[in-house]
């Protein structure tokens, strides 16, 4: 690798992000002689982004750090297409009102990771709804659709491995790498963004952006991308078997976002010290090589550190106790995750396997039938051997609650209301 002038380029090798850029040389003299104004899009498909996107919202992060000014761009527009990256089936259509909805949700991820304003390097968000919505077909096609080559775009994987496994692709997918590159187009002109970043998956799309800008307006522009993250295991980052790990508080408490990182595979711990927490290199050095029960010392900093970014100090705090008073003493804590039911219900009963999938313990019935069949299912600290258990209000133990465990590391608390 070339010797590296920039701060963040160095950064961005040193921690484990990068994986190609179109041109690493200009790229480095660009952030050096800086700032650089760069961008990375999230669709709107859900309230919230979940871990698998974290690798991307502390980019944004490091690189305002580093004295550039990151723009969040949000997918109002290209949401309504569908990016078929990865995908074997075309997404479900989603109404502009659910699309604001998740929209207004995936806004509070990001204030907690980067500093919105209007200063030089504060960053902006924005909604390429804004101009996508007002193209006129027929002149969008004469002057932009002339510079992309179907059969490039064929070769392209997004496209590409779909057709191999013989799946569908409508053609509102297919316009999807044509709206993305003219997204970058369009950020050139309105905020001098010269600079997108994404996952390796979508290389193709960042660089027929770069192509775009050059042709239709003579621009320099860069694409940089980061590796697709799987666990030791093989596992997709941001799943579980209870389902995506979410990062807005409503949709998972900061006590089990701290679990989930104290869960990783010992093979990940570097690997997510560099990726998702400051802490200095040599100090996640010195961590990653502990060993036995040393090394679950290192997974309590990991899990510290994650749910300190997404969530709060005091937050991560609070769960490392929780979770001590829990494992380490056998309390049965206040805060642990709680889901009310009302008592009505309780009486009448609700199958265990039920139960479990209800609460997020597991990710379907199935699942929990699975959990149960397999002697990994709790019910007040004992194990539940009846996959037919019906839970009703005479399981309520002396505190009041029904404690549900999945495995001996994830608990939930029922309150009859």
């Amino acid at each position: 690798m070339t010797n590296l002038r920039s701060d963040f380029m160095q950064m961005f090798l040193d921690r484990g992000y990068f994986h190609q850029c179109t041109d690493i040389e200009a790229l480095d003299k660009s952030l050096y002689d800086g700032p650089v104004t760069a961008y990375i899009g999230f669709d709107c498909t859900a309230r919230s982004l979940h871990v698998g996107s974290l690798m991307q919202i502390m980019i944004l992060r490091r690189l305002q750090q580093a004295g550039h000014k990151p723009i969040v761009l949000m997918g109002g527009g290209t949401t309504k297409v569908g990016d078929p990256t990865g995908r074997d089936e075309s997404r479900p259509v989603i109404t502009d009102e659910i699309i604001q909805d998740n929209m207004d949700g995936i806004k509070k991820v990001f204030e907690k990771f980067i500093t919105f304003g209007d200063g030089p390097t504060d960053a902006i968000m924005v909604n390429n709804d804004d101009w996508l919505s007002k193209l006129e077909y027929i002149p969008f096609l004469r002057e932009y659709g002339r510079h992309f080559s179907i059969n490039r775009m064929l070769t392209f994987d997004s496209v590409k491995l779909r057709l191999e496994r013989e799946q569908s692709m409508s053609f509102l997918e297919f316009n999807y790498m044509i709206l993305q590159a003219y997204d970058f187009v369009e950020l050139r002109k309105k905020y001098g963004v010269t600079l997108q970043i994404g996952g390796s998956d979508q290389w193709g799309n960042i660089v027929n952006g770069t192509e775009l800008g050059r042709r239709t307006n003579s621009f320099e522009l860069y694409g940089l991308t980061t590796p697709l993250l799987t666990t030791a295991s093989g596992t997709k980052m941001g799943k579980t078997l209870s389902g995506a790990v979410w990062l807005n508080e409503d949709m998972l408490s900061p006590y089990e976002y701290w679990q989930f990182w104290r869960n990783t595979e010992d093979a990940d711990v570097g690997k997510f010290l560099r990726l998702f927490t400051e802490l200095p290199l040599d100090e996640i050095a010195r961590l990653e090589k502990l060993e036995g029960a040393e090394l679950n010392e290192a997974k309590k900093v990991l899990a510290n550190e994650c749910t300190a970014l997404a969530h709060s100090r005091e937050a991560a705090e609070a769960a490392a106790e929780t979770a001590r008073k829990t494992f380490e003493l056998g309390e049965l804590s206040e805060d642990l995750p709680t889901t009310e039911i009302p008592k009505a219900e309780l009486d009448e009963g609700i199958p265990a396997f039920a139960l479990f999938n209800r609460v997020g313990l597991s990710a379907s019935s199935s699942e929990a039938r699975k959990l149960i069949k397999g002697g990994g299912a709790r019910l007040n600290d004992e194990k539940i051997s009846d996959e037919g258990l019906v839970l009703t209000s005479a399981d309520v133990n002396t505190s009041g609650r029904i404690k549900l465990s999945a495995g001996k590391k994830r608990h939930h608390l029922i309150l009859p209301a």
